[in-house]
Parts: C-alpha cells; structure tokens; sequence
C-alpha cells in the first residue's frame, strides 16, 4: 500500500495561526497524541522562538478513514510559539536525541497586559512551559501525510 496523499482528499495541509484562546482549543485537539523526539525541540533564544517537528495523528481525518475503511494517518508537522521569553522543563531534556514525547494537551495561562504562558503537556507527567509576551502560535504541516505505524488511532480509556 502507497502512503496517502494530499491530493487524494483535495485537502491542502494544514497551516493555522493562533492568537485567541478559542483558537489554542482547536490547535490543542489537532495536537492531542502527536508525538515527538527531544531533539526535535529547538528553542532559538536570539529569534525568541520554540520549534518542535512533531507527527501528529490527522484527527481531522479520521472520519473518512473509517468510513472509507482506510488507515490511519499522521504528517509531520512543525509548532511554533513566538515571543518566548522564557522556557521551563520538567521531565523532559530538550536537544538529546532518543526519548520520544507525546503531547496531550496545550494550555495558556494569561498574565498581565496580554503576556501568558503556553503550557505543553506531555504524557508521563513531562511539561514544557513557555512565558511569552503574547498568545503567538502557529503550526504547519510539512509532509504529505503518512499512514499511521500502529494503523490505530491513539485511544484514551475513560
């Protein structure tokens, strides 16, 4: 079986841009069970800017997965927050190659005059907090999409 493809679902990958709190929701569920290797995170305190190139499950597809009785998909895609003037850890060591994460939620804490902190939390009580001047997140798909390795999509028991 070939990898899925963009085209086959005359969809365009996803780039999304957020600013309110309502649209860090939608970006928090697009994100729920990405996964990603520590050395996937770059954090460029010059730009003041955190990066991470992550596999995100497509859950926006996965109804037409299966009702077309399909696979699964994931497609690398690349989160960034901007405006990052501080990043705390917990749980994780940035730049070392090797332990894969997986998010499942994202999360703001507002402060004064529109500043905050963006909260990324990881399975295994692991954390990332990020203190940002404002709410400036985006995510890019940066890969066709692929057909999920477990050819399952991730399950939370209630």
């Amino acid at each position: 079986m070939t990898d899925a493809r963009f085209e086959d679902g005359a969809e365009a990958p996803l780039r999304l841009k957020v600013e309110t709190v309502e649209d860090l929701g939608v970006l928090a569920a697009l994100l729920q069970d990405a996964v990603f290797d520590t050395g996937d995170i770059h954090y460029d305190r010059k730009a003041r800017r955190l990066g991470v190139l992550l596999n995100r499950f497509r859950w926006e597809d996965r109804t037409s997965a299966e009702a077309q009785g399909r696979p699964f998909e994931r497609v690398r895609a690349l989160l960034l927050v901007s405006d990052v003037r501080a990043v705390q850890v917990a749980g994780v060591k940035p730049g070392v190659k090797g332990t894969v994460l997986s998010l499942l939620d994202i999360d703001w804490q507002p402060g004064v005059d529109g500043t905050g902190r963006v909260e990324l939390t990881l399975a295994g009580d692991g954390a990332i907090a990020l203190e940002v001047e404002c709410l400036n997140v985006a995510l890019r798909d940066v890969t066709r999409p692929y057909v999920a390795p477990s050819h399952k999509a991730p399950h939370h028991p209630e």
